[in-house]
């Protein structure tokens, strides 16, 4: 796992080596171990790495690698496959100098080009300048784990896994993007290509780019789309040994590493499979981590402790408090684009504790992704139910007071009468479109109507994997684990064992009207507690109706109702003081003062 960086001059200047040392040294944190740097024959492309030694621990994994004289890459992330793909290429007459994953995808380069995605299994970012045809490819993995982030004018491209290489280059002038900023007041994440700065973008998960340099011509293509079509010739019992063994291959696969190798473990369905299939694996004791939080009415800590005592763990408990104002500045730092998520703040806070104890860390991220495990799909799925009925919902509705466990369901009820995608858009919102004077997000409605599926349950599986989890999830995990150099891997995100989800009857992840991730559940019923197996989802997120009593809140207070407050340059002064007069009132208003708070915290932080 590594940070890397590139700038390519299109023009007449030369790209020099204090530019790409100024661009590493910005993301040193994701890479302590080694840092390096390319500049071409002609000065016109320069690539820069800094490097977090996990597979082949010698120099012979210094980055930028050159290959066949030709070739030199930057990449980032890991290959679960590169063995196979290694041992194939050999018969072909490859000569490999190292052990790393790096050079076998430069000898898929050269044998296959751009399609050598194709034969990558794992989360990556790269790029490859091949000298020879002065050409830079780029590339993403397939769901988003890895983020690639770049700059290109007239004159320049200029690439890195984060924005703050790209904020040291004077090429780019620094200016926010009003639009991407209010998407992410209803969404809590800037959606598609947007990162919050205008003119920087990011590469979206499963495409490639080619810059044709002398040509200045630049090729965006996707080269996968997860497709769902449901397989009903299996039978359920079939369909749990497949889940079972998938996941068990996946899990092997991403424990390979040459450094110490824990689990974030929550206490609830995913991590708690995950750590299971880790005890198999494994012949040492797992280091396994979890958080709880002051203020929470319900802690996860006791469910994630039966679980290490169940599979001999050795576990590491964190206790959070409400947090300190240094804590959010940081926070916005480290996640550099508006960011609303806040499970990034535990994420933050205990990946420098797991890094105390190892370098490498599963998780259980994409089972309720793959298996429909949200509140959200129950909603939907009883929305359809209810809708014939709204004009009978909304007078009920109108006879229950909004406080603080009635605001959803008066928002759920007046969606019962909107269109399909802005009916599951009101679900997942944290400050009402309407209230942002938009009747819908281009990036929802399209990933919600392009799913070719009729089945409803796909749409919205669909609608959040080219959504919320390039946008919200995995960003969050990346960030946060790569600001203290640790290496987090998300087994089901496995592009196999996701294409073999996809064509599960929905009927099997949703059985009835609530009973959610039927099918995941059923297959590890003989290993996981049943406690666990049927408990309420909470989460990895902060308490934030508790939090936002007493200092938080005179902070967030302090902050928003200045007549200073830049924040009102993207929502009023009188939304946000009907915010803020509301959660005094109900303490139903928490989610909204978090996306205020950060909004306000990252426009003073780069602005």
């Amino acid at each position: 796992m590594c940070g890397i960086a590139g700038k390519v001059s299109l023009g007449m200047r030369n790209v020099t080596n204090s530019e790409i040392s100024a661009m590493t040294d910005a993301i040193a944190h994701r890479g302590p171990d080694d840092t390096g740097a390319y500049i071409s024959p002609n000065r016109k492309v320069g690539l820069g790495h800094r490097r977090l030694s996990i597979i082949d621990l010698s120099s012979a994994g210094h980055q930028p690698m050159r290959y066949m004289d030709r070739y030199e890459i930057v990449f980032n992330g890991e290959i679960y496959n590169f063995q196979e793909e290694k041992t194939k290429l050999e018969k072909d007459g490859y000569v490999f100098y190292s052990h790393t994953d790096t050079e076998v995808i430069l000898a898929l380069y050269d044998k296959y080009k751009e399609d050598c995605v194709q034969y990558l299994r794992g989360m990556f970012a790269f790029a490859i300048y091949d000298e020879q045809d002065n050409t830079i490819f780029c590339t993403r993995d397939r769901v988003g784990q890895k983020p690639f982030k770049y700059y290109q004018d007239e004159s320049v491209f200029i690439f890195g896994s984060e924005l703050k290489t790209i904020l040291t280059q004077s090429e780019y002038n620094k200016e926010p993007d009003r639009e991407a900023i209010i998407d992410f007041l209803v969404l809590q994440y800037t959606p598609g290509t947007t990162t919050g700065f205008k003119h920087i973008k990011k590469l979206l998960p499963g495409h490639t780019l080619l810059l044709d340099i002398k040509q200045k011509k630049t090729k965006i293509t996707p080269y996968w789309n997860l497709q769902y079509a449901e397989n009903l010739s299996l039978s359920q019992q079939a369909w749990e040994d497949s889940i079972a063994s998938m996941l068990q291959e996946s899990v092997a696969e991403q424990m390979i590493s040459d450094v110490p190798v824990g689990a974030m473990l929550s206490g609830g369905i995913d991590s708690s499979i995950i750590v299971s299939l880790m005890t198999q694996q494994s012949s040492k004791q797992i280091n396994t981590f979890s958080v709880g939080f002051e203020g929470e009415q319900v802690s996860e800590l006791p469910y994630a402790k039966k679980i290490a005592e169940k599979f001999n763990t050795s576990h590491h408990e964190l206790h959070i408090k409400p947090t300190s104002i240094d804590i959010l500045q940081q926070l916005v730092h480290v996640m550099e684009e508006p960011f609303g998520d806040h499970g990034a703040l535990p994420t933050l806070l205990i990946s420098k504790l797991m890094k105390e104890h190892v370098t490498v860390a599963l998780n259980g991220d994409g089972g309720d992704e793959n298996f429909a495990g949200y509140d959200r799909y129950t909603a939907y799925k009883l929305s359809n139910i209810l809708s014939p009925y709204n004009s009978l919902a909304r007078s009920v509705a109108r006879a229950i007071p909004v406080v603080s466990k009635t605001e959803r369901l008066h928002r759920f009820i007046a969606s019962l009468s909107y269109s399909p995608e802005r009916r599951y858009l009101e679900y997942i919102c944290y400050i009402s479109p309407q209230t942002m004077d938009r009747s819908s997000i281009e990036s929802i409605s399209h990933a919600f109507t392009s799913e070719k599926s009729a089945d409803w349950l796909s749409k919205l599986l669909s609608a959040d994997l080219h959504t919320y989890l390039p946008g919200a999830l995995l960003p969050k995990v990346d960030m946060a684990t790569m600001a203290y150099s640790l290496e987090a891997r998300s087994p089901f995100f496995d592009h196999r064992f996701m294409e073999m989800a996809a064509s599960i009857p929905s009927s099997l992840k949703i059985k009835g009207l609530n009973n959610r991730k039927y099918i995941l559940k059923s297959a590890f019923k003989d290993s996981i507690p049943e406690e666990i197996l049927h408990r309420k989802k909470r989460g990895f997120s902060v308490p934030l109706e508790a939090w936002f009593q007493d200092d938080l809140l005179a902070f967030a207070i302090s902050l928003l109702s200045s007549p200073a407050t830049r924040s009102a340059g993207y929502i009023s002064h009188e939304k946000i003081q009907h915010i803020l007069t509301t959660h005094a009132r109900h303490g139903s208003q928490g989610r909204q003062l978090w996306i205020l708070l950060m909004l306000e915290l990252w426009l003073r932080e780069f602005f």
